[in-house]
């Protein structure tokens, strides 16, 4: 048993509809690594309580696992929306949200992230954002949804440790590698967010957008 085992197994269970959803994603989906682990989707529902958002935005959908652990999370009146750019899983996706308590409250948006997010309402800001799709767009991301992230609000990016090839770009020049470490770089020189990297499974860095008075 390695550590992540041991921090798993003594912590809570992922719901049966979880367990489900994992053992299918592995079994049916090409590069099922890219689903969202049972110790990692824990730590995002804990975090989606003790944030409390009302609104939450989702980068990268893939078999809806790591929606169902923010809708576990969140408020009674909050909402998911949620953008994956594979439009043939989007019924397989639809299902699974649909057969949760949460069916009404995820909204599951087909395209890509960088055309639809300005496309969503500019008058209601997101309280939490989650950044789990193209590895080479996170900083279009981030560029992007900062305003229209709540002062106070959240961004939670996955992957930025991308396998440790972000120590050695000079050996891991692929597209991937170089843009997850620009995006590392250009948030911790960012002074308008305060932002700490968890080195879980693949690299979690969490972003608080400061409020004008902290600034």
């Amino acid at each position: 048993m390695d550590i992540e085992q041991y921090a798993t197994s003594l912590s809570d269970s992922q719901t049966p509809q979880l367990a489900a959803l994992y053992r299918t994603t592995h079994l049916q989906r090409l590069y099922p690594r890219m689903c969202c682990e049972p110790l990692q989707g824990r730590l995002l529902k804990m975090l989606t309580r003790m944030i409390a958002p009302h609104r939450i935005l989702e980068l990268g959908t893939f078999s809806g696992y790591s929606s169902l652990c923010f809708a576990e999370g969140m408020p009674a009146d909050a909402h998911l929306f949620t953008i994956e750019i594979d439009d043939e899983a989007a019924p397989d996706i639809q299902a699974e949200f649909d057969a949760s308590p949460w069916a009404n409250r995820i909204h599951l948006l087909i395209g890509n992230a960088i055309d639809i997010i300005p496309q969503l309402s500019v008058h209601e800001p997101w309280d939490m954002v989650f950044i789990d799709a193209n590895k080479r767009q996170y900083l279009d991301y981030y560029k992007l949804i900062l305003p229209r992230v709540a002062p106070g609000g959240y961004i939670i990016a996955d992957n930025t440790l991308w396998s440790g090839k972000v120590l050695d770009t000079a050996a891991n020049h692929d597209s991937q590698s170089l843009a997850i470490d620009a995006f590392n770089k250009f948030v911790a020189a960012d002074t308008t967010v305060e932002k700490v990297i968890i080195p879980l499974r693949d690299g979690l860095t969490i972003i608080r957008k400061k409020t004008p008075a902290e600034l």
